[in-house]
């Protein structure tokens, strides 16, 4: 996991993932929620936001060994820009078949406060 640059003046993290096939899925070892076309609303970390965030992280899975946590904000996968992605484009985006290796640029809230802003 590593600084990224910001996007759009948001300072966002990079974490790489590598997918370990299992059964019929992608193997990434995390769930998402949210989205353009979802209810904001039933949005437990950000109620206002319709981005797509990280609802489950499988404990020793892909994601969990990277430093995936539940609330984060996913801005990219592999470049893809995801701040106005639907639920179901998020989801194509991150589980292309040619790809084994996930790049992500996420938002956690803590690195604000990490960055010298302790009163956020």
């Amino acid at each position: 996991m590593a600084a990224g640059s910001p996007i759009g003046g948001i300072p966002c993290l990079l974490i790489e993932i590598v997918k370990e096939p299992v059964g019929g899925s992608a193997g990434l070892g995390f769930s998402i929620g949210g989205g353009i076309d979802q209810d904001p609303s039933k949005n437990p970390w950000a109620p206002d936001d319709t981005g797509i965030f990280v609802t489950n992280v499988m404990p020793d899975g892909p994601a969990a060994r990277a430093g995936l946590n539940p609330g984060d904000k996913i801005l990219q996968a592999n470049g893809y820009d995801l701040t106005m992605a639907t639920h179901k484009d998020a989801i194509k985006y991150l589980t292309k078949k040619k790809e084994q290796v996930i790049r992500l640029k996420i938002f956690r809230p803590d690195i604000l406060r990490t960055r010298g802003n302790p009163s956020m």
